[in-house]
């Protein structure tokens, strides 16, 4: 069984809560190698792209 674990982050917009998410998510290795993933990840509107 693996272990999960909870975070939390709370911060202003546009204070980079969006990359940090993406950077923990790479480094967990939750992508695979030869997945190709956008920029940010975990902006899946429009609007949240425009920023």
């Amino acid at each position: 069984m693996k272990s999960i674990r909870n975070v939390a982050i709370i911060a202003h917009v546009d204070h980079g809560k969006t990359t940090l998410v993406d950077k923990l998510l790479q480094e967990a290795g939750v992508f695979r190698e030869n997945e190709s993933i956008q920029d940010r990840a975990m902006d899946s509107m429009d609007l949240e792209r425009e920023r």
